[in-house]
């Protein structure tokens, strides 16, 4: 019998069953395995059409959000200490935010220059810019700026449904309305910052598309630093709204980045599985076998 290794990742098994000049018997693992519903709707490196991919698109959303508002109640004992740092960051924040909005000279030239920087953060900026990754892949048959459109495009709607519902829930008013007291609950739309959100989800799946190429996270990065402090600055909304915002799309950035690369390795697995490579192999004494192997 020969002795069968598996990999670092554990994607390739082999089994080799020794025989006689009788019979040769071989193991074939099942395949019957149904893909999950995240599998399914995992993005193809290749091209597709417009039906499919958006049936894909709109159900990735649909289990993105199911998965984010339900994500308290299924945390891991390691994600305990974040949430709880985050939690306690945005109470510190929120009670000391009107000290801190009056801390610069907020003059009308700095608001609306910081406005206008801000717009880097507005959708008529972050939806080119995605659309502008997918159709530069598909005209280069470049597979990695194509599924950054897609994934840029999923986290772009995925915030924009969580922030809305929040702004909903809380009607924070914002530093300009009623004193700057940014009282909950009184009919405004100030937590969270809607532009930060979106520079840091699109910002977040740039950086983790392009990781390997060290200025791309931190140009990406900067940009959505520099749209939040640009929103705090142009008195549009308080610190603790940006800080929120920010953690918030790096976090449905990371989330759906990590998710599709987790499909699409499950979905590689069961493919690989279904299609195992047959190695031929004669033994000294006359017997023979095969060895099947399935590559990720």
């Amino acid at each position: 019998m020969t002795a069968m290794r598996l990999p670092p990742l554990a994607l390739l098994a082999c089994y080799l069953v020794p025989g006689t000049a009788a019979q040769a018997q071989t193991s074939v693992r099942d395949t019957s395995m149904p893909l999950t519903p995240r599998e399914e709707a995992c993005y193809s490196t290749e091209t597709e059409g417009v039906k499919p991919l958006g049936q894909k698109f709109i159900k990735n959303i649909w289990l993105d959000q199911k998965d984010i508002w339900t994500s308290p109640f299924h945390m891991k004992r390691s994600d305990a200490k974040w949430w709880l740092l985050f939690g306690t960051a945005t109470g510190a924040l929120i009670a000391t935010d009107h000290w801190t909005s009056r801390q610069l000279p907020n003059t009308n030239d700095q608001a609306r220059f910081s406005a206008r920087v801000s717009n880097l953060g507005a959708a008529y900026t972050v939806i080119p810019v995605t659309a502008a990754f997918y159709l530069g892949g598909v005209l280069t048959d470049n597979a990695k700026a194509r599924e950054t459109g897609l994934l840029g495009a999923q986290a772009l709607i995925d915030g924009l449904v969580v922030f809305e519902v929040l702004k909903l829930a809380t009607q924070r008013q914002r530093p300009l309305d009623d004193g700057g007291h940014g009282q909950f609950f009184h009919g405004g739309d100030s937590f969270p910052s809607g532009h930060t959100m979106a520079a840091f989800a699109l910002a977040s799946v740039v950086a983790h598309e392009y990781r390997n190429k060290k200025l791309v996270p931190v140009i990406a990065y900067g940009l959505a630093t520099l749209v939040g402090a640009a929103r705090f600055s142009a008195r549009q909304h308080f610190a603790s709204d940006v800080v929120a915002a920010g953690a918030m799309g790096w976090f449905i950035g990371t989330y759906v980045v990590q998710t599709n690369q987790d499909a699409a390795r499950g979905r590689s697995t069961l493919k690989a599985i279904a299609h195992p490579q047959v190695i031929p192999d004669l033994q000294p004494g006359g017997g023979y076998g095969i060895s099947l192997a399935w590559h990720p």
